[in-house]
């Protein structure tokens, strides 16, 4: 049932997107408009609730509860694991924005002038908020609702099955299916998003490295040979495919980080780390609330940033929670908690801090203004222009591009699991045909983003289509609480009636 109605509703879209392309790519500004004005404060509110909600989790009662039976132990090693959550989690666009966002932040502040050390401080800081606690939290919070209810309850891995304590026996009739269909398409496009934004990058890479025309075509090619290989991969199951891969990735992204840290200003590095983790913990309340209705100019900054980000969160945070679930068995969700929320999003602030705040140094403290110009006109070239600054620039684009191809396959292999997984009745280990189909359809979604106006359309049918999901985490975060306060009560009585005491 899940699998036939996603399956015609996807290709659909797929018919309407390229017959409508045109019409789609006219209305996206539209689209972004109304959705923003409306929803913004959904957005907004749901990234700051599910951090605080992860946190009272892991340092309350239920920190010890054991995502699996209390005698389970952890299915991959605490390396393995963390690779893959990471790769699944941030993948394509962490690369894609590594020197262009906080660039562009300090060019164009959400507050104040423009290339002064004050817009410096607070591209970092807002560059650390996007790819902070708020994302990891999305991811978080559905990694632990599906892990609780799957491992601990014995329920099918399926997103409805985290409504359980609200629906009951209906989460495997009609309303459950409704769910589970909704976010399969919403999984789906932000998956195409991300692929898009993964061929943008590469083909940019081929255009400087080996002077290949940057196109629509060429785009198009790279997405056909990444389909071809994450389905390649996609067979080979999530103990080889993914999980080396995910290794492999951490491996290549630490040696190219290491790189830039040794040839680039590394007190600097180490500094910006520092000052831009402070300035964002100590903003964190103001910058997870602010909407400035009283500035126009501000708030059309954060529509098109902060709110686009958390759309883009919301699109993934399904398919990244469910995939983190299904690698997180035998965890407690003291350890789930801080393991996904910390450890991930200090690699990014190594990350940014390592290409953001270099990249930043050259422009303000060496007066290189050719690489400002260079983001201001076309973000897609940021890194490359970056990597053009230090030795061996050629071989390090080249690192870049593969980084960004297997970022592409790790995602596009997990996220076809998670697809098959939602729509075979939650099985754990779907079977390859319909993991294979959902290569098509994700294939299928990337060329008409691609195709109807790349990122700026991607951009509006995500923020288009998350809107609804924004109010479903905070229903679903009731039902995860009411869930552990339910099990809490059931095993006080448990351990009442063996005249035990709990712990």
């Amino acid at each position: 049932m899940v699998l036939r109605v996603s399956i015609i509703i996807s290709c659909c879209l797929i018919v309407l997107g390229l017959l409508f392309r045109n019409w789609l790519e006219k209305m996206a500004p539209t689209f972004l408009s109304f959705n923003v004005n409306y929803f913004g404060v959904f957005y907004l509110f749901s990234g700051f609730i599910v951090v605080g909600i992860c946190a009272y989790l892991a340092f309350s009662k239920f920190g010890n509860i054991k995502l699996g039976k209390d005698t389970e132990k952890p299915e991959f090693s605490t390396v393995s694991w963390i690779s893959m959550l990471f790769a699944a989690g941030m993948a394509i666009g962490l690369v894609f924005w590594a020197t262009a966002e906080p660039i562009t932040h300090y060019l164009y502040p959400p507050q104040g002038e423009g290339s002064t050390a004050e817009s410096a401080d607070t591209a970092i800081k807002y560059t650390f908020f996007h790819w902070g606690l708020q994302p990891w939290g999305l991811y978080g919070i559905i990694g632990l609702g599906m892990a609780y209810f799957q491992f601990r309850k014995g329920l099918p891995a399926r997103f409805s099955s985290i409504f359980y304590p609200l629906l009951k026996e209906r989460i495997y009739g009609p309303i459950g299916n409704a769910i589970d269909i909704f976010v399969i398409i919403i999984s789906a496009i932000g998956l195409a998003n991300s692929f898009g934004l993964g061929a943008l990058q590469i083909s940019e890479g081929a255009n400087i490295v080996w002077g290949l025309s940057n196109t629509t075509a060429v785009s198009i090619v790279i997405i056909i040979i990444g389909t071809i290989l994450f389905m390649m991969s996609a067979v080979t199951g999530l103990k080889r495919g993914i999980k080396y891969l995910s290794n492999f990735n951490m491996l290549l992204a630490l040696l190219v980080t290491l790189f830039i840290f040794g040839f680039g200003p590394a007190k600097h590095i180490i500094d910006v780390f520092i000052t831009g983790t402070g300035g964002y913990l100590n903003d964190f309340l103001s910058m997870s609330t602010r909407l400035a209705p009283f500035n126009s100019e501000e708030q059309n900054w954060i529509s098109n940033w902060t709110v686009f980000y958390l759309a883009w969160w919301l699109s993934c945070a399904p398919f990244v929670g469910a995939f983190i679930a299904r690698v997180s068995r035998g965890r407690t969700i003291k350890e789930f908690v801080l393991a996904v929320l910390v450890v991930p999003s200090l690699m990014c602030f190594v990350w940014f801090s390592v290409f953001g705040g270099t990249g930043i140094y050259l422009i303000h403290e060496l007066g290189n203004t050719v690489l400002g110009d260079i983001v201001s006109s076309n973000v897609t070239t940021a890194l490359f222009a970056f990597l053009d600054y230090f030795p061996m620039s050629s071989f390090t684009s080249i690192l870049v591009m593969l980084l960004s191809l297997v970022f592409f396959i790790t995602q596009a292999d997990s996220g076809a699991f998670v697809l098959a997984m939602f729509s075979s009745e939650g099985s754990l280990n779907p079977p390859n045909r319909i993991k294979l189909i959902w290569g098509g359809v994700l294939f299928s979604y990337a060329i008409i983003l691609v195709i109807a106006g790349g990122l700026e359309t991607a951009k509006s049918v995500l923020i288009v289509f998350t809107s609804p999901l924004a109010l479903l985490i905070l229903i679903m975060c009731y039902a995860i609480l009411k869930g552990l306060i339910k099990d809490e009560t059931e095993i006080k009585s448990e351990y009442a009636e063996e005249g035990k005491e709990v712990s």
